[in-house]
This record gives C-alpha cells, sequence and structure tokens, in this order.
C-alpha cells in the first residue's frame, strides 16, 4: 500500500550518537596494551593516541565534504567508485565483505564476550570457548534487530553512546583524582628513547586508529540522515573532538593508576584499573564496556550492511542485496549476509593479529578515498559544495594513511601480506565476472535463485530514488 524505500530517520541527534557509538567501543578498552606495546613508552603511546585523533580529524573533514559532494550512501565505496572508477571501488568491496568487515566485527565481538563474563570469572581468565559463545550471541541478537527495525537499531545506537560516555567517564574520574593528589610517579622517564623502535609505530598508529575508527559511519547511511548537507558536518567536528578528549583523558588515567608493565601485562585493561582503583565497581565497568562494544557491533552493521545495499544497486554485487523487506523497509539481505564470515573469525581469531590483518587493506582504501576527493576537486571545480575544507587536509591525510601502509609491510610481514593478498584476489573476479556482466548488461546468471530468496525473504527493490 506504501512505496518501498529507505526512509529518512536519521536526525543530528542520532548521527552523533552513530558516530559517538561506532568510535567508543572495544578500542579504547583494548588498544591502549597494543599502542603502548609498539611505541614503547607511556610518554610516546600518548603522543600516538593524540596524533591518531588529530588524523581522525583531518580523515573526517574530508569524509564530510565527500558527503556533500556525493549524494550516494556507500561510504568508501561509493567515494572510491565515484572519483577513482569501477576497478578499485570494487577492489575495496572485496576486502572489504572477506577480511576488513568481518576481521573487525570479530575484535568487537570478541571483546564484548571477554568483558560480559570477565566479573563471574575474576581474578582469573574467562575460558576461551565460553567468551567466543557469548561473542557470537551478543553478534546475532545485534544481527535480529538491524533485520528487524532501523528505527529500534538507531534508538538502541542512543541509549549506548549514552552508556559509552558514562563508562568513560567512571574511568577518567577516579584516575584524575589520584592524578590531582600527586600520584604522577608512573610518569617518570615518560619519554623513554631506547624503548622506541621506529618501524613498530605503523602497528602502534594501526592499534590507535581502530579506536578512534568510526569517524566514517554517517557516510555509508548518507541517503537515510535527515538535512545531510548540515548535519554530516556537525556530527562529525562536535563527535570526534569528544572523543579525542575523552580517549586522552582515559589514557591518562590508566597510566597513572596501572602502570606500563600492568597495562602491557592486562587482558582486560578497563577491567585491571577498575580492580586496583575503583573496587566498588568492580562488577559494573565491565558491563559497561560490554555494552559498549555492542554497540560497536550494532554501527557497524547498520553501516556495512548500507554498502553491500549500494554496491548491489550499482550492479557490482548479487541484485538481491539491493532489496528491502515488504514490511519492515530494513535491508534484510544485505544485513544478514555478514553472518557466516563473522562466525568463523570469531571461532578461530585472535583479537590482535586480526587487527593487523584487516587495518591494512581498511587504511589503503580510506587513503585511496581521500585522494579521490583530491581527484575530483581537480575534475569539476565548478561544482559548489556546501562544506569545503582546506586542501592541506585531504593531502595529509592521503600522504600519511599510505606512508603508513608502505610502512607497515617491515612491522608485521605476515598478516600484512595476507591482507595484501586477499586485495590483489580481487582482480580476477573483477574481469571474469563483474566487468563483464557490466559491459554486457546481460541478467545474472543466478536469475532463478535470485527470485526463490526474493519470495522466502519478502524483499523487494527500491521504488523511489533517495539520492
Amino acid at each position: 500500500e506504501e512505496a518501498i524505500f529507505l526512509r529518512k530517520k536519521i536526525t543530528l541527534l542520532r548521527a552523533f550518537s552513530l558516530l559517538i557509538g561506532s568510535m567508543v567501543g572495544s578500542g579504547i578498552f583494548i588498544s591502549p596494551k597494543g599502542v603502548l606495546k609498539n611505541s614503547g613508552s607511556v610518554g610516546f603511546s600518548l603522543v600516538v593516541w593524540f596524533a591518531c585523533g588529530l588524523l581522525s580529524m583531518f580523515g573526517a573533514l574530508s569524509y564530510a565534504e565527500l558527503g556533500t559532494r556525493i549524494t550516494k550512501s556507500g561510504g568508501h565505496y561509493i567515494y572510491i567508485l565515484e572519483t577513482l572508477g569501477p576497478l578499485p571501488s570494487f577492489l575495496f568491496l572485496w576486502a572489504e565483505f572477506f577480511a576488513i568487515r568481518p576481521a573487525n566485527s570479530a575484535v568487537v565481538s570478541l571483546a564484548f564476550g571477554r568483558y560480559m563474563l570477565e566479573p563471574f570469572f575474576a581474578p582469573c581468565a574467562a575460558p576461551v570457548p565460553a567468551v567466543k559463545l557469548v561473542s557470537l550471541l551478543g553478534y546475532y541478537m545485534v544481527l535480529t534487530l538491524n533485520s528487524w527495525s532501523v528505527t529500534w537499531s538507531a534508538r538502541l545506537q542512543t541509549a549506548l553512546s549514552i552508556v559509552k560516555l558514562l563508562a568513560l567517564a567512571l574511568i577518567i574520574v577516579p584516575g584524575m583524582m589520584l592524578l590531582a593528589q600527586g600520584h604522577t610517579e608512573n610518569f617518570q622517564d615518560a619519554f623513554d628513547r631506547e624503548s622506541l623502535v621506529l618501524d613498530k609505530l605503523p602497528l602502534a598508529f594501526y592499534a590507535g586508529m581502530f579506536a578512534y575508527s568510526g569517524w566514517f559511519q554517517t557516510s555509508f547511511v548518507r541517503e537515510e540522515l535527515v538535512r545531510p548537507e548540515r548535519n554530516i558536518p556537525l556530527a562529525v567536528i562536535v563527535s570526534v573532538i569528544t572523543v579525542i578528549v575523552g580517549y586522552m583523558l582515559t589514557n591518562v588515567s590508566y597510566y597513572t593508576v596501572l602502570g606500563m608493565q600492568d597495562v602491557l601485562a592486562s587482558p582486560a585493561v578497563a577491567v585491571s584499573f577498575v580492580q586496583r582503583a575503583f573496587k566498588s565497581l568492580i562488577s559494573v565497568v565491565p558491563v559497561l564496556v560490554a555494552l559498549s562494544c555492542f554497540g560497536t557491533m550494532n554501527g557497524g552493521i547498520f553501516t556495512f550492511s548500507r554498502t553491500l545495499f549500494v554496491a548491489s544497486r550499482e550492479g557490482q554485487w548479487p541484485p538481491l542485496f539491493s532489496m528491502i523487506h515488504i514490511r519492515r523497509h530494513t535491508p534484510l539481505p544485505a544485513v544478514m549476509l555478514m553472518f557466516p564470515l563473522v562466525t568463523a573469525m570469531v571461532c578461530i581469531g585472535d583479537i590482535y593479529h586480526l587487527m593487523n590483518f584487516f587495518s591494512f587493506s581498511r587504511w589503503l582504501f580510506i587513503g585511496l578515498a581521500t585522494l579521490g576527493l583530491i581527484v575530483h576537486r581537480h575534475r569539476h571545480p565548478e561544482l559548489h559544495s556546501p562544506f569545503k575544507v582546506p586542501l592541506f587536509v585531504p593531502v595529509s591525510f592521503t600522504i600519511i594513511c599510505l606512508f603508513t601502509v608502505a610502512m607497515s609491510f617491515y612491522s608485521d610481514p605476515v598478516n600484512i601480506s595476507i591482507g595484501c593478498t586477499m586485495v590483489l584476489s580481487g582482480f580476477p573476479v573483477y574481469y571474469l565476472i563483474i566487468h563483464r556482466q557490466m559491459s554486457s548488461r546481460c541478467r545474472s546468471p543466478f536469475h532463478y535463485l535470485t527470485h526463490k530468496l526474493q519470495l522466502l525473504l519478502e524483499v523487494v527493490q527500491q521504488e523511489i530514488k533517495t539520492y
């Protein structure tokens, strides 16, 4: 009885919640160990955290301009497609589906499971099979919610964003109180140059940028945003500044209470912090951290399903995934597609190896997307953009991203080579299937299967153009 399309249900508050809820997740609670380990000292780790925040701001501002120039949803994928062409955009889609997104979701899910079980097994570590089981249950709950309702997914994200900021406050406040009382012994000789290993710095940046990752999430849902030309830049600037301040204070609190060796030895830094500083909250903070991870999982599924939806609409992914449920108005097939890969990675994966594995591909393509902004400006100087950043912002961000990606081959050659191979494996797939199909405009060989799945899932093509 009514037209079937993705509604504009994301207001400024929901956009802000989506960004905060995606950035503040497992990263700040697991990445401090990775940043400290690869930077070598407390002082240099704090410099890395601030540099990652500044770099995230540069990237977020560049994406905000891209979001006002290119009116389609899809994030990295659509920006690369519109500026650099179909081949690099498909390589991104290939790497994102088979490596980046499932590994990222597995990292966040495992952090959720670990923190959720921590109060029940303290002071011992939770059994690995139990952590993985709870991780999968949490992921499946979020998957079900995103299949059911866009509105409820957005409301959950708003509520969990408040929980995330509360979790950070419970870490920051006692740390700042101890620091004000003169507990500065853990900051003595903070910049120990002998412990700094330059070829490990890219891995420190990967861990830090993982904690900040999420500043690009509004670009994935551009068509569902209310007043995107105003709300994208506003939400991006306010949320990234909020997170930079929160992360810096959180790390100072960690080091005030725990010290360098304690952070390196802890499997769950936030729990170790509470055990030392605030024993009365020993069972509360891990649950808040787990809920933070739950919100990050929700934001990740919400946004990546739109990438698959747009890629299918552009002819680079099977047509079933550009369909919408006739009553729920959710991109049901796109939401459900990640289910098997995330399940496999949670079952076999380790957090820190997974982090290095997907970071190479992610930052390579984010660097290419901001390079695309420079190209788009050059090609279309006549195009008026309601939001424009100085040219040095995308140029600096692109150079740093690509340089860090190149340097990481020296830091972790095994995992980075696997990530590189995953990207390159998309070349034959593109030329044998995608390019040929797009050139001939022929009907998909899986048309019969698509039709049957369409009937089973009760989904149809979008009826109204939203861009």
